[in-house]
């Protein structure tokens, strides 16, 4: 099948979602090095509403928006010996993080951030830089994989991996949450949630977790927290940022780990560094993971047979629409525009 001289994308001014303006633009062969993908999904992330707002750090001012792509390959370059025409496959969302710690260099590389983006129908990457797709997932589960399931694969299985046993406390119900869920149970482990709403706990019920907790209804979640693990929890998934902080040093147990990801919760405090200190608290911020971890990841996926949770998918010609659900957070789990359907 011939490659298209033209392809379909959405660019962000750094405005508002409602400014993502969709073009019609000339689209090149892959170069030596790259393959070319027909994205079939994209699905969404905080960070994207960031860059929608102009207001993530280092960002482009005009780019093709979101990191997040599941597709096929339909053209390779000329030095591409590992892949063929029709394999199933995500990008990277750091195109150069290929193994090892994350670089000042292969940061620039991070997709809908620095460079271009997936809201697109057809994207040239190097050949390094992708990563096959289970064979029991579609396209739109897939395409939650390279941020939110790498993330907090890399936080659960980082330097001190978890094990079965542990306990895990994942506040809310959003991707990285539900992913964390979902590998942690995977594992072997307890895991604990927060959430908002006795609605969106359900789902996490459904998936196995085994403690839940309405932080709305319980504001000192921490308390009911130790009172569950009898000692704190061994691993946090800390996507709130100053607002939650102190209530995870008091849930953590003496030598655990906060994973800190995300500030959803907004607030101005800063870490209570007594309390870090005299319990020997380990923080580790997470900067999503490389293409050797996501294909560590892909494998227990592909192993445990798990199956991303999706809240809602979008049409192409509607992405706008799912921005503005995704900044609602109604949703449970992943929001997904579907922009080919074959």
């Amino acid at each position: 099948m011939p490659l298209p001289k033209t392809t379909r994308e959405y660019k962000t001014r750094g405005d508002l979602p409602q400014n993502l303006k969709l073009e019609q633009v000339p689209f090149a062969p892959p170069k030596a090095i790259e393959v070319t993908i027909k994205i079939h999904a994209v699905s969404l992330q905080y960070r994207d509403l960031m860059v929608s707002k102009g207001i993530y750090p280092g960002q482009r001012k005009e780019l093709v928006p979101c990191s997040d792509a599941a597709g096929t390959i339909v053209a390779i370059g000329d030095e591409v010996k590992r892949w063929k025409v029709g394999d199933r496959v995500c990008p990277n969302f750091f195109l150069d993080h290929v193994y090892g710690d994350v670089t000042e260099e292969n940061k620039a590389t991070d997709l809908g951030g620095h460079t271009d983006g997936v809201l697109r129908e057809y994207i040239n990457v190097p050949g390094y830089s992708v990563v096959r797709i289970p064979d029991h997932l579609t396209y739109e589960e897939a395409s939650t994989l390279p941020c939110a399931a790498l993330t907090a694969y890399n936080a659960l299985m980082g330097p001190v991996p978890l094990k079965g046993g542990d306990y895990v406390l994942t506040l809310g119900t959003g991707g990285v949450s539900t992913f964390a869920q979902q590998i942690a149970l995977a594992c072997g482990a307890n895991v604990i949630v927060t959430s908002s709403t006795d609605e969106k706990m359900e789902v996490a019920r459904k998936l196995g977790v085994q403690h839940r907790i309405n932080y709305k209804e319980t504001p000192n979640w921490s308390d009911e927290v130790r009172k569950i693990t009898g000692r704190g929890v061994d691993h946090i998934i800390e996507i709130g940022g100053p607002n939650t902080i102190d209530k995870c040093i008091k849930a953590v147990r003496c030598n655990g780990w906060v994973h800190v990801i995300g500030l959803v919760s907004g607030g101005n405090s800063g870490i209570p560094l007594e309390s870090a200190i005299r319990n020997a608290i380990t923080f580790r911020g997470i900067l999503v993971g490389s293409v050797k971890q996501f294909e560590d990841m892909s494998r227990l996926f592909s192993a445990r047979k798990i199956h991303p949770v999706i809240d809602r998918v979008f049409s192409f010609e509607h992405a706008v629409d799912a921005y503005t659900y995704l900044e609602s957070q109604k949703h449970v789990g992943k929001v997904v525009i579907r922009v080919s359907k074959d």
